[in-house]
């Protein structure tokens, strides 16, 4: 059935699609501080959980989206899945212990990846080639302005209706996504395109891709990159807030370095052809690796409030720098040689490197000591780790066949 919405109209409903994730996650941040002192103000380092637990979900749910949406269609996945993410959302709304909180986030992250997974098959459905690229573009510099705005929009709802607001909001923003696409987008796969779920050829798949040094260390990497993106977020709020003793403007420094970390996408993509997506991860990595070490020492100094916070700022924008220049290489990388099962592939990449990503920033979060010692010492760790496999995919790729 042929798309009736606007090209512009496309793209808006897409990028919201792909907002959800960011939106569930960075929204979050300012309600840390009060989830923890009223659900667990003995360990209030729990609270970050909170972050985890949605990506954990999210995670797992990115490996069955993809062949579920191929089976039935994209609409009833979508639907599904919105379902899944309201219904959480409630519970959580309604839940007055930590752990009931937890477990509604992991369920609310499996439904998030509904919309998030299958607005991308949707557009391979009906666009191809250069036009493909140009709205998946578009729709990505689109969302990449939610993360810088979530935590504001999460701090004004705290701040008119307490942090269980927040858990309407996301009912709210669920609701509007699937009523707009519900009535506006036709479904995209046609009956005689769809594909039943066949777990044998699921399990064969995944282990090629293992099998494959490149796919294999490229997918590692893409888990300690995520990793290192997972940790900030985990502690920058308790950062902000412990250290550096600028809760209220959190949200207002957040967006800023989320706004200048975004350019990350117009680098690679005007520097990428030319040096090769390989380097391209290799010197992000090398040059992470630089300027981490460079904190570390620095932060054991006695340096000045401003100063010291100015630094970390400085680092918090060039690890979220980092994240945008190599996962999206490492995810081309690692899809390169499996064209042959493209979409299983993708789901494959997407559910082992986040599900693996939050069980490294899970602990690593709840080791915040009022210092910064625990983040940059496991950001330096995971990127020496990431830089080494690199060099070594670099040593390997020469004896591949081309």
């Amino acid at each position: 059935m042929a798309n009736r919405m606007s090209k512009a109209e496309f793209i808006a409903l897409i990028a919201m699609m792909f907002a959800t994730i960011a939106f569930s996650i960075d929204s979050m941040l300012p309600a840390l501080p009060e989830i923890g002192a009223q659900l667990s103000p003995d360990d209030m380092n729990r609270a970050q959980l909170i972050l985890t637990s949605f990506v954990l979900g999210m995670g797992i749910g990115t490996f069955f989206t993809g062949p579920l949406s191929d089976a039935v269609g994209r609409k009833p996945v979508i639907y599904g899945g919105v379902t899944l993410y309201i219904l959480a959302s409630a519970v959580a709304w309604a839940s007055s212990s930590l752990e009931m909180v937890l477990i509604a986030r992991v369920v609310q992250g499996l439904g998030a990846a509904g919309p998030r997974v299958v607005a991308m098959a949707i557009i391979r459905d009906l666009y191809s080639g250069r036009e493909m690229a140009r709205i998946v573009s578009i729709a990505m510099l689109i969302f990449t302005l939610v993360p810088a705005f979530a935590p504001m929009l999460g701090a004004g709802v705290i701040a008119l209706f307490g942090w269980p607001g927040i858990f309407v909001s996301f009912i709210l923003f669920a609701l509007i996504v699937v009523s707009w696409m519900g009535i506006r987008l036709p479904e995209s796969l046609a009956r005689e395109n769809r594909r039943p779920i066949r777990l044998p050829l699921m399990i064969s798949a995944t282990k090629e891709m293992f099998a494959h040094p490149t796919v294999r260390l490229s997918i590692v990497v893409q888990t300690l990159c995520l990793g290192m993106l997972f940790t900030m977020l985990t502690m920058v709020q308790p950062v902000y807030d412990v250290i550096h003793d600028r809760a209220e403007s959190f949200p207002f420094w957040f967006a800023l370095v989320a706004l200048v970390a975004g350019s990350a996408s117009l680098l690679n993509a005007a520097l990428v052809v030319r040096v090769g997506m390989r380097r391209m991860v290799t010197w992000a990595l090398g040059g992470q690796i630089l300027v981490t070490a460079t904190i570390m020492t620095l932060s054991a100094l006695q340096l000045s409030p401003d100063i010291s916070f100015a630094l970390f700022v400085f680092w918090q924008t060039m690890v979220f720098f980092m994240a945008g220049v190599t996962l999206g290489n490492l995810n081309a990388i690692a899809m390169e040689p499996m064209g042959h099962i493209a979409g299983m592939a993708a789901s494959v990449i997407g559910s082992v490197s986040t599900v693996l990503a939050a069980a490294i920033a899970a602990p690593v979060g709840l080791l915040f000591d009022g210092s910064l010692t625990p983040l940059t010492t496991s950001i330096l760790i995971m990127c020496i780790i990431a830089f080494g496999l690199m060099v070594h995919m670099g040593r390997i790729e020469v004896r591949l066949p081309a």
